[in-house]
């Protein structure tokens, strides 16, 4: 008759369990959690001053903030911005739109229209400072509207910078968009990663987005999603681009499906940051 002892039994399950759990919990303390890079959400949206196509008249600029908002994005290049027009109610849309969303801002005017301003802004979750306006050329058709590029630098985090501009470009003479582009490419020869985002009036294969890429990366480069108009869309004109020397690498390439508020899709790519290429 065989006697088996509890105690012994007990402490032979209590060895065994051991053996099989310290392993587990050696690779868990050695194991390193993974630290996943930075990343910059940035639009273009070019706002037809906050009046929805459909709806002639009227101003429902909390259609844009919503649409900014959705997206969470980090940066914002916005065109066709009113300050103070009487058609828009008087309202400065930039600010008001920073004010709804807490963010920064910064307008650049293009040109005086309706007893107000005319223009592009930018808008930020983080600081902005060194807000320049550059004048954009029009030699070739020297009637067509002022147009300008609204730039700033970003502040990221402490120590971590980049350049963020907004533009509109011409709507009537290729020239002058090729010479518009050829100013924004030599205000980019800059130490710091630039991102330029922006309606730009012409397609891909024309020969201002051809000048635009010697200098900057566009965010999607085939099989892109067209931009205008909102409600049928059928050819790309708003788009995202940086530095081919900043070194940032692009994530990914939308075109938002809104066609409500504005009579443009918004744009939003994603930036991976390295933080050896942002620190100035």
């Amino acid at each position: 008759m065989c006697y088996f002892n509890p105690i012994l039994i007990f402490l032979a399950c209590l060895l065994l369990l051991t053996a099989c759990v310290a392993p587990s919990l050696q690779s868990a303390g050695n194991s390193q959690p993974e630290t996943a890079s930075p990343q910059l959400r940035v639009m273009s949206y070019n706002i037809h001053h906050a009046n929805p196509p459909g709806r002639k008249g009227v101003i429902d600029l909390e259609a844009i903030a919503e649409v900014i908002r959705k997206e969470a994005v980090d940066l914002v290049a916005l065109q066709e911005v009113d300050v103070r027009q009487p058609r828009s109610g008087n309202v400065h849309q930039a600010q008001a739109l920073a004010e709804m969303l807490g963010m920064h801002h910064y307008f650049a005017k293009a040109i005086d229209f309706g007893g107000g301003e005319y223009g592009v802004a930018i808008l930020s979750r983080y600081p902005l400072s060194d807000t320049i306006k550059v004048e954009l050329p029009k030699e070739d058709s020297p009637n067509a509207e002022g147009r300008v590029l609204a730039l700033a630098t970003v502040q990221l985090t402490e120590g971590q910078h980049i350049r963020f501009g907004s533009t509109h470009l011409d709507i009537q003479s290729s020239a002058n968009r090729q010479q518009q582009v050829e100013t924004i490419n030599a205000a980019a020869a800059d130490e710091l990663p630039f991102i330029l985002a922006g309606d730009l009036n012409d397609y891909p294969d024309s020969p201002a987005i051809k000048a635009l890429d010697q200098v900057f990366q566009r965010t999607c480069l085939t099989n892109c999603e067209a931009t205008f108009p909102q409600d049928e869309p059928d050819r790309i004109i708003d788009y995202i681009a940086v530095t081919h020397a900043s070194k940032l690498k692009v994530e990914s390439h939308r075109v938002v499906p809104e066609s409500y508020a504005s009579d443009h899709r918004p744009v939003v790519a994603v930036f991976e940051l390295p933080t050896a290429s942002v620190s100035r």
